[in-house]
């Protein structure tokens, strides 16, 4: 398989996004003035300036390829290093259903062994590999009659910088806990609210659950409408939490991690997938034990891998 760069793409893109003002200045005119906007577009430049050059693309890919080795049921291709260069990548080339594909094929247990499997991979790469593809796009997967999967596409790559994962992870027991108090005061340990936010700790934990709400119910079903509504809600300006959103501050860090959890939920929600996720994300975040088939194997295969 041979992935080749537009002519000119990289000049073009490349001149648009060293106009740094420029892009502080569009940003500024759209984003609440809670944001630290230089922050956020300093993060975004540096991830799209990333995929102009497909030798770091290559050596993302070359990483997940070998992390995911003879996992049971995640399958990244190899590169080719000998055929690949700045504006060109060669990978080995893998065969399977594309997405529109295994929706018009996959029978419900095949959907949903999947649609674990695609939530598994993305939350072990967050939690344990502490790199995490930031795409998750329909386009860049190939779907296998066993349930297996193929990620594909290694360009936009996040990798946790010192820290940052270590400031988002405490946020997480007491939203998910329901404990708005605790996640009020962590909230602005980790940059998101001011001190003097004066908002009332309830409805800023209301506001941030929305996107986490598949991890407060016992059993939760992703839905083609869950991603949508509950985006809906976080980004309406005139809606009942506009007082929350003029006070909320969105640190660099979270910005990629912020597509893939929404991005994410959009493809589960196609397949309608249906499972226990908080046991299952508590495997990654808490090293908690395996709750379900795909869990026992790969707890077997990273078992063996030590």
């Amino acid at each position: 398989a041979v992935k080749v760069q537009y002519p000119g793409i990289d000049t073009a893109m490349g001149s648009d996004l060293a106009n740094a003002e420029l892009l502080y200045a569009m940003f500024s005119a759209v984003a609440l003035k809670s944001l630290d906007v230089k922050a956020l577009v300093e993060e975004l430049r540096r991830r799209m300036l990333d995929e102009l050059d497909y030798r770091l693309e290559a050596s993302c890919q070359t990483d997940f390829a070998q992390r995911y080795r003879g996992h049971p049921f995640v399958h990244v291709p190899d590169v080719v290093p000998e055929y690949s260069t700045r504006r060109v990548l060669t990978t080995h080339w893998v065969d399977g259903m594309s997405w529109s594909e295994f929706l018009a094929r996959a029978d419900e247990p095949l959907r949903q062994r999947v649609g674990e499997a695609m939530f598994r991979f993305t939350q072990g790469a967050i939690y344990r590999a502490r790199v995490f593809n930031g795409d998750p796009h329909p386009g860049n997967y190939r779907f296998h009659e066993d349930g297996t999967v193929t990620f594909l596409d290694f360009g936009l790559v996040k990798r946790w910088a010192p820290g940052e994962l270590e400031s988002l992870v405490p946020l997480i027991d007491p939203l998910l806990d329901r404990d708005p108090d605790t996640i009020v005061h962590r909230m602005i340990d980790a940059g998101f609210l001011a001190e003097d936010h004066g908002l009332d700790p309830q409805r800023v934990w209301e506001y941030v659950s929305a996107p986490y709400v598949p991890y407060l119910e016992d059993e939760f079903t992703f839905t083609p409408d869950f991603a949508s509504s509950a985006l809906g809600k976080l980004l309406d300006l005139d809606g009942p939490y506009a007082d929350v959103m003029a006070k909320l501050n969105l640190p660099a860090s979270f910005v990629i991690l912020d597509r893939v959890i929404w991005g994410m939920s959009a493809i589960l929600g196609r397949l309608r997938a249906r499972n226990r996720w908080r046991p299952i994300l508590d495997e990654y975040r808490l090293d908690a034990p395996p709750t379900t088939e795909l869990g026992r194997l790969e707890a077997a295969w990273r078992a063996g891998q030590r």
